[in-house]
């Protein structure tokens, strides 16, 4: 069984949004450190194998497999190179079937789902966890799919019992309603990354508060 278990609040590093925000990896990275996150997804759409397991490797220095886990988006080839503890696939990646049979039992498997057929499909396979949305419009993601919304969240709980990760346009205003719609962790990407006058550490813990106040 996957050694990790899903944090209400699911940081996504990605990349190619911090790159363009003009963000370092690395900074970024020790920002969640500190702010006491332990559990990160790294996605990286647009570099080679090779750059990404550089980083990735940068990444599992900072979050190290004694007290973190780290999740690898897509490139389910390099999860052991990269000495990964999971990864996160999508509609068009290898699937979660293929996924576990190539990385064993001990690895955390999560599938992205959009609907309400590829949900019911995701929920009979070997994923650890099932991902709904977007949510809500996202600006993280160059081709999205269609909003899901609240609706959407509540019909993807009421199709499975595995662990529910919402994400898309999730923010600190909206993650106590997408939780009390159902979800088990809410994926975060954009409103994590500081803007003048505030910080990492900062957001990590409205997040935090946001969230505890469901129940």
């Amino acid at each position: 069984m996957p050694r990790c278990s899903l944090p209400r609040l699911y940081p996504i590093l990605d990349a190619g949004f911090l790159l363009r925000a003009g963000l370092s990896i690395e900074g970024f990275a020790r920002e969640l450190r500190r702010a006491g996150i332990r559990f990160l997804q790294y996605r990286d759409k647009e570099a080679t194998d090779e750059v990404v397991r550089e980083r990735a490797a940068l990444l599992r220095a900072i979050f190290p497999p004694s007290d973190s886990c780290l999740i690898l988006n897509d490139r389910v080839s390099l999860v052991s190179a990269a000495a990964c503890d999971g990864i996160h696939v999508g509609q068009t990646d290898l699937s979660p079937s293929q996924a576990r049979a190539n990385l064993g039992p001990g690895v955390l498997i999560g599938v992205s789902t959009h609907g309400e057929g590829q949900l019911r499909s995701a929920a009979d396979g070997p994923a650890d966890y099932l991902a709904i949305g977007p949510v809500f419009a996202t600006a993280s993601k160059q081709d999205p799919d269609p909003v899901v919304g609240l609706e959407g969240v509540r019909a993807a709980r009421a199709m499975t019992t595995k662990p529910l990760v919402a994400i898309g346009g999730i923010t600190r205003s909206n993650c106590a309603a997408v939780m009390q719609a159902g979800a088990d962790s809410v994926a975060v990407i954009s409103d994590l990354i500081p803007r003048p006058g505030s910080s990492t550490r900062k957001l990590v813990e409205e997040f935090h508060a946001a969230l505890s106040d469901v129940r």
